[in-house]
């Protein structure tokens, strides 16, 4: 029988922590445990402390799978309380109300770099692991994935880059450093531009830390996600250490 602690991987933590998570996304959990060594392994995640603010980031934005595009069928009373310089009225708001696509537009059209009278509001709606959001913001993503986000948005949620597209957003923000230091407050800044939603993504933090504990990170079963994009920019060889995660994940796949 294996120690406690080497069944503490991150397949079987993630069924268990997202138990709706191919609710709206059929086969997103396997994509994500698939593509996890590989994509951990390329963006330095080599560590429980590190996998564990990911993923609670992640699991508040997306609702652990559950809330993959952003929902925009609102009330007029609604919109007047998430856009009050933009719906001052409720005489404003009424022609957007459960109009998701003019209220995309009109929400967030003329910033992030979407353009002003375009259809870039809906297009580049909060989408993926992260809930990326605006033109510019899935351009971001593009050049650090190697994915065509900006003709193809939608592939941020396709279960084979689900969790690339959410980590390499985390790295993006410049999160890293103070998930080292394990600083939720400054993870949560950096990513969300503020700290909406800190108390939500504190009790993920404790439920990932808790599941995750000492031992590597392991996926429940051999990385069958294709090969990132050719397009995907050249990396440096990985540190001694992500070298030695990457060992850890290949000894633990042949004891699976």
């Amino acid at each position: 029988m294996r120690p406690k602690s080497a069944m503490n991987q991150f397949g079987s933590v993630l069924v268990r922590l997202w138990p709706d998570g191919d609710r709206n996304i059929p086969g997103l959990t396997a994509g994500m445990i698939a593509s996890a060594p590989q994509v951990f392994a390329r963006f330095g995640i080599d560590t429980p402390l590190l996998v564990a603010h990911v993923m609670a980031q992640i699991s508040h934005e997306c609702g652990a799978g559950r809330d993959v595009v952003e929902n925009l069928n609102y009330t007029a009373a609604r919109m007047m309380q998430v856009w009050p310089s933009r719906f001052r009225t409720p005489a404003s708001a009424a022609p957007y109300a459960h109009a998701p696509r003019a209220l995309a537009n009109k929400a967030h059209n003329g910033r992030m770099g979407n353009a002003p009278g375009s259809d870039d509001g809906w297009n580049f709606r909060g989408r993926g692991a992260a809930q990326t959001t605006g033109r510019e913001g899935y351009a971001r993503l593009a050049r650090a994935t190697g994915l065509d986000l900006v003709r193809q948005p939608d592939l941020v949620n396709d279960p084979r880059y689900f969790l690339l597209c959410g980590v390499a957003d985390f790295i993006a923000c410049g999160c890293l450093p103070f998930a080292r230091a394990d600083d939720v407050v400054g993870v949560t800044r950096r990513l969300n531009g503020g700290t909406i939603g800190l108390a939500q993504r504190k009790a993920w933090l404790a439920r990932w830390k808790a599941a995750l504990g000492d031992a590597p990170i392991v996926a429940a079963s051999p990385p069958l996600a294709p090969e990132l994009p050719a397009s995907a920019p050249a990396s440096a060889p990985p540190p001694s250490r992500v070298r030695h995660f990457i060992a850890a994940l290949a000894a633990a796949f042949k004891r699976s």
